[in-house]
């Protein structure tokens, strides 16, 4: 029970996640909130296993579902297509 609970809050964030993503991706360069999603650091980091940026989280949803896309930023572009794909992560079960 304590599983199914679980599984219901981290795909839920998944499908948050993909929304907030939709969100920044539509004002393209203009705003500083989608400097931060497609951004890469330009300091040095310290030594041990990158940080995961948002992009790549949205990415890894996306390959979860079995949608391999070169250009995600442009498919969110395709308002019905995204939010199908975003109900599709909601309904995704957790290992």
């Amino acid at each position: 029970m304590i599983c199914r609970s679980i599984e219901s809050r981290v795909s839920f964030f998944k499908s948050r996640r993909m929304g907030w993503a939709e969100h920044v991706a539509c004002m393209r360069e203009r705003r500083g909130a989608y400097r931060v999603l497609v951004g890469k650091p330009e300091l040095k980091r310290p030594l041990g296993r990158p940080r995961r940026r948002w992009e790549n989280n949205i990415k890894m949803d996306l390959r979860e579902i079995d949608c391999e896309v070169m250009d995600w930023i442009e498919l969110v572009q395709d308002r019905d297509r995204w939010g199908t794909l975003v109900d599709v992560v909601m309904n995704l079960r957790v290992p």
